[in-house]
C-alpha cells in the first residue's frame, strides 16, 4: 500500500476521470486515488467503477447523494485518508489544470520538510494558460487581497493544488471549518498557517481546463473575496474555533 493519496472531487468529468486516473497510475511513483463525486448525471461514478477492476486497492470511490461543494468533498476524502493512515494527501482537479507529474514535486517538498506543500501559479511570475486578462487579475488580484489580509505569506493562497501532511489534517479542526467553494483552499492554508505549520510553494504551470464545463461562478468569486475579512476576523476574536 502507497503512503499517498490523491483525492479528486468531481462532478459531471466524464470526459477527464479516466484519462486523470490512468495518467496518475502512470506515474513512476506509487499513489493511491479517492474519487469523491457528487453524484455525477453524467456517469463519472459509473466509469470509475469499471475502472476499479483495473487498479485493485489503488482506487477507491465514494459517491455522495447531492451536491455538497468543494470544501465538504475535500473534507469527506480527508476524514477518509486519516483513517487509513495515508502520510501524504493530495488535492488534485480532474480536469488537467494540475499536471499530474507535478504531484512528485509536491510530495518532494513534503518529504525535504514541508507541512503544506502548494502548487503555486504566482510563485514565479504567472503561470496560467488559457485563461482570458480578466480572469488572471480577479485571481491575482484576490491572491494579493488574501495576503494583505491574512498575513499569511502564500503567493497563491487560492491554489487547490497542494500536499498535506496527515499531521496537519490531523490537527486541523475539519467540522469547523466553514467555507465550500474556493475560498475553502484559502481556508485551510490559513488555519495551517495559525497552526505554525511550514507552508511552501512549489511553482507550477496552471492549464485551463480543455474538456468539460468549469465550475467557476460570481458566487464562488464572492465566497472567496469577502468572506476573507470574516474568516480573519473568526480567527481573532473565535480562537477556540480554529
Amino acid at each position: 500500500m502507497t503512503d499517498s493519496l490523491v483525492i479528486i472531487p468531481t462532478f459531471n468529468e466524464i470526459e477527464n476521470i479516466e484519462l486523470i486516473i490512468k495518467a496518475v497510475f502512470a506515474l513512476e511513483k506509487d499513489f493511491s486515488i479517492l474519487i469523491v463525486d457528487d453524484n455525477s448525471p453524467d456517469g463519472t461514478a459509473q466509469k470509475v467503477k469499471s475502472l476499479q477492476g483495473d487498479y485493485i486497492n489503488r482506487l477507491f470511490l465514494e459517491v455522495r447523494q447531492e451536491k455538497f461543494g468543494l470544501g465538504t468533498a475535500y473534507i469527506h476524502g480527508f476524514k477518509w485518508a486519516i483513517e487509513r493512515k495515508y502520510e501524504y494527501i493530495f488535492e488534485m482537479d480532474a480536469d488537467f489544470s494540475h499536471a499530474p507529474t507535478d504531484l512528485i514535486k509536491l510530495h518532494q517538498a513534503c518529504v525535504e520538510g514541508a507541512d503544506v506543500a502548494i502548487g503555486s501559479r504566482y510563485k514565479k511570475g504567472i503561470n496560467v494558460v488559457n485563461w482570458p486578462l480578466h480572469r488572471i487579475l480577479l485571481s491575482y488580484g484576490a491572491s494579493f487581497y488574501v495576503k494583505m489580509i491574512t498575513g499569511m505569506r502564500v503567493h497563491d493562497p487560492t491554489a487547490g493544488f497542494v500536499c498535506y501532511k496527515r499531521k496537519v489534517l490531523e490537527t486541523i479542526k475539519l467540522d469547523s471549518v466553514k467555507f465550500i467553494g474556493y475560498a475553502f483552499q484559502i481556508e485551510m492554508k490559513f488555519r495551517a498557517h495559525l497552526q505554525k505549520y511550514n507552508l511552501v510553494e512549489v511553482p507550477i504551470v496552471f492549464t485551463d481546463r480543455i474538456r468539460g464545463k468549469s465550475k467557476m461562478s460570481t458566487s464562488i468569486v464572492g465566497e472567496a473575496v469577502f468572506g476573507v475579512l470574516q474568516m480573519k476576523l473568526r480567527s481573532l476574536f473565535q480562537k477556540n474555533k480554529f
